[in-house]
């Protein structure tokens, strides 16, 4: 299965525009990236602080034909993205429930799901935001940021072509579990 990739330059939040698409029903899978949000949401109506660098992206998919439960998905959505940033930095990366990525105690990534029914299709939309060049200071609340803490320097592009990849493979064979 391949992602419908969507690119912007600037959005209110990458979930808002997922919901707008789905709406259209023209799509049943699709990526949205920007390189910029004025309006990103985390968990329990939070803001997600979106300083431009950073990754902001969000997958969309039908979820009716896969048969595992909302709160599997969520760890299995949580893992996809531990695996792509455990690419970049070897150490132990913690998942914290019910949807951060920490290291060494400081978030890095936060991931937002959503679902959504139009007419007979349900959607699960997967918004991930990853610290990349820059966090910021939350009190109470340490974070850090991947550029900071690896040697080597990584590109947003590149991030965000393997967490497509890792996405397109994990939900493929969660179709083809459903199908069996």
């Amino acid at each position: 299965m391949k992602f419908t990739v969507f690119k912007f330059k600037k959005v209110n939040s990458t979930n808002d525009t997922a919901l707008r698409i789905i709406k259209s029903k023209k799509f049943d899978f699709g990526m949205i990236t920007s390189e910029s949000q004025k309006s990103g949401r985390g968990q329990y109506g939070k803001k997600w602080v979106s300083f431009k660098g950073n990754l902001f992206i969000s997958f969309f998919y039908t979820i009716e034909n896969i048969s595992i439960t909302l709160k599997q998905l969520t760890k299995i959505n949580c893992l996809l993205v531990k695996k792509l940033l455990s690419k970049y930095y070897k150490k132990k990366i913690f998942y914290k429930k019910p949807n951060d990525l920490l290291i060494n105690k400081k978030k890095i990534c936060g991931i937002l799901q959503e679902t959504l029914n139009i007419l007979d299709k349900k959607y699960l939309i997967v918004g991930i935001g990853i610290n990349l060049n820059k966090n910021p200071e939350i009190k109470g609340y340490p974070t850090t940021c991947l550029n900071d803490i690896t040697v080597k320097k990584i590109t947003k592009s590149k991030l965000e072509k393997q967490l497509k990849k890792i996405f397109e493979i994990k939900i493929s064979e969660l179709y083809r579990i459903r199908k069996i």
